[in-house]
């Protein structure tokens, strides 16, 4: 259970739970933030909501909503607006954790597609692309990510237990390319092919692995949505995609 607050406006928070976590938000009169649609768990009736597209003309509305649609989000977004103190929740789609970050004016983190929940009004969300286009691709999981920038507070969900390194100038971290939740900018992302063939067919890991540099913080999860979805799905179905052949159908195939 955590307690933070931005330092711009303060926003007052609380992730309740371990593994089916709610991050419940305290609003002062007149506070606003905007959600992923759908992710709303409850609202206090002093607390209004619209949902509509982002942007301010047209145009901006419909480019808004085809970057969202490129990143995995739905087309439109839920803004929450406090008319007196009030309190609304949001959680995940599955077991998972909630991250928080404070993010300062002109400071932006990285993001896996799929994981944004929440932010106050004052935060960014843009799509952002890994610098090498191979890399994406080669990667398996997409080369999109979402880049959230400050200044205030965003809330993102991923699966599983989550683990956080805080790598040196030139330290490198090897990470299961699903797995990634989140790294800083000054954080390099490369995809590499793994040691050999044989690892690479028969070491169940997939083909390639991504490598991260550092200096910057990198946050990794030991659950991701497609391995849950894996255990729904019967070997005949479409065989073990644990292994490495399995790696190169999910590399032609696409995923929704």
């Amino acid at each position: 259970m955590e307690v933070g607050y931005t330092s711009d406006e303060p926003l007052e928070y609380e992730v309740f739970g371990d593994n089916l976590q709610v991050a419940r938000l305290k609003l002062k009169p007149g506070q606003e933030l905007y959600a992923e649609a759908g992710k709303m768990v409850y609202k206090t009736p002093s607390v209004s909501w619209e949902t509509r597209m982002s942007g301010n003309s047209l145009g901006e509305k419909i480019w808004g909503a085809l970057k969202r649609k490129v990143m995995g989000e739905s087309l439109f977004l839920t803004y929450f607006r406090s008319n007196g103190s009030g309190e609304v929740g949001f959680a995940g789609d599955y077991p998972g954790r909630i991250q928080v970050f404070t993010l300062d004016a002109a400071r932006s983190i990285l993001v896996q597609r799929d994981s944004f929940l929440c932010a106050q009004s004052t935060v960014q969300l843009n799509i952002a692309f890994t610098k090498k286009l191979g890399a994406g691709f080669l990667g398996g999981e997409g080369f999109i990510l979402e880049k959230l920038t400050g200044p205030g507070t965003a809330f993102i969900h991923a699966g599983g237990d989550h683990l956080e390194f805080e790598l040196k100038q030139g330290e490198m971290l090897q990470v299961d390319t699903g797995c990634i939740v989140a790294f800083e900018e000054s954080v390099t992302y490369d995809i590499q092919f793994v040691g050999g063939i044989k690892t690479a067919i028969f070491g169940g890991e997939g083909l390639f692995l991504a490598t991260l540099t550092g200096p910057g913080k990198v946050i990794i999860q030991s659950m991701t949505l497609e391995k849950l979805r894996r255990q729904f799905v019967s070997p005949a179905s479409g065989g073990d995609e644990r292994s490495g052949l399995g790696s190169i159908t999910g590399l032609l195939g696409s995923e929704d």
